[in-house]
């Protein structure tokens, strides 16, 4: 892979791309409630604030990626790291073997089957985004990560029930939302 990083006029433009790609896909099948160019504006920049947090990792899961939110976004943002998508629902999986296609994203690489039929336990960071709860997803994250790799969650809402080993990095103008991080040591 090039080491050169794309400019912030070419992820913009490929974001754009995907903008319009969601919208037109969504007309026909249901990836997301976002149904106008604001609120998939919205989801996007909820879903750019993981970038960040994962631009160390080398290969990254991301599972019940549905519409593209989080994946398709970093993968457009780290053209560097391998993203892995599991979607079993096969209306969804085509759209994401769509956007990797169409936004020529070589780094994403999607399957239609359920993280239980998925036997790689070696990836750098896993995330998921409104597909489990979160404790319980935090808990299945891990089993797919190496030892010193991280589960990422989205959290709308603070909760008191995930464990006191999380790091909580706040996003968005709602100061409620929050990335939750577990680390496996």
């Amino acid at each position: 892979m090039s080491t050169e990083h794309p400019s912030d006029d070419a992820i913009a433009s490929k974001l754009k791309a995907f903008q319009g790609l969601f919208l037109r896909w969504n007309e026909r099948i249901n990836l997301s409630a976002a149904r106008t160019p604001a609120e998939l504006a919205e989801h996007i920049q909820d879903c750019l604030s993981v970038v960040d947090v994962l631009r160390p990792c080398k290969r990254v899961l991301d599972v019940g990626s549905g519409g593209g939110l989080p994946v398709v976004v970093a993968a457009i943002s780290l053209p560097e790291t391998q993203f892995v998508a599991l979607e079993p629902v096969h209306k969804k999986h085509a759209f994401l073997r769509t956007a990797a296609r169409e936004l020529e994203l070589a780094n994403l690489e999607a399957f239609a089957k359920r993280l239980d039929d998925h036997d790689d336990h070696d990836y750098d960071a896993a995330t998921s985004r409104a597909t489990f709860d979160l404790p319980t997803w935090l808990d299945l994250g891990l089993q797919h990560v190496r030892t010193g790799g991280f589960v990422v969650g989205f959290e709308a809402q603070r909760r008191t029930d995930l464990p006191a080993t999380i790091r909580r990095i706040p996003y968005g103008a709602a100061k409620s939302r929050a990335l939750i991080i577990l680390d496996k040591p």
